[in-house]
């Protein structure tokens, strides 16, 4: 059994990609590129391929259409390419290496874990969890600095607990 359930994408032709003018096709890419990317729309749960046509003020059929020949894969997996970009770069960050996976998940736009966790593997081949830990290993500096201030947070715990009892 495939780790995360992940099957592989079956290439079929829908005869509506043929329908849309090319010109039309480019410049249709551009748009859904500066919403999704430039406004950072991917970051929202709740934007679907519905918004982003209503947005470009077309039908879901156009904006499929598109993703599909210009990007080579669905709206789902376009908008999640990102999301996955993203949270590569933070889980990396010193600034939000107190971050927990389920936090960087969010912020990027993803509404569980579990879509979090395939999504990522899909694109890397490996977990959120072990490509932050691939980074430290690879970056002693920075896991020294991450387990030193894991240190100081439980003293600060311990001696927030001494001071109540």
């Amino acid at each position: 059994m495939a780790k995360y359930n992940i099957t592989e994408k079956k290439e079929k032709e829908a005869h509506y990609r043929t329908l849309v003018n090319p010109k039309l096709m480019d410049e249709m890419k551009e748009r859904i590129l500066d919403i999704i990317v430039m406004q950072k729309k991917y970051k929202d749960k709740d934007y679907s391929a519905k918004k982003l046509a209503d947005d470009l003020g077309t039908n879901t059929r156009y904006i499929s259409a598109v993703v599909n020949v210009r990007f080579h894969m669905n709206y789902t997996s376009f908008v999640n390419k990102f999301r996955i970009e993203e949270a590569m770069t933070i889980l990396v960050d010193r600034r939000y290496q107190d971050l927990r996976i389920e936090e960087v998940s969010d912020m990027v736009g993803f509404a569980n874990r579990q879509s979090f966790y395939a999504s990522f593997y899909k694109l890397m081949n490996m977990t959120p969890r072990d490509y932050r830990l691939q980074f430290l290993e690879m970056h002693p500096a920075e896991k020294e600095e991450r387990i030193k201030k894991k240190k100081e947070r439980k003293r600060k715990v311990e001696k927030s607990a001494k001071k109540k009892s």
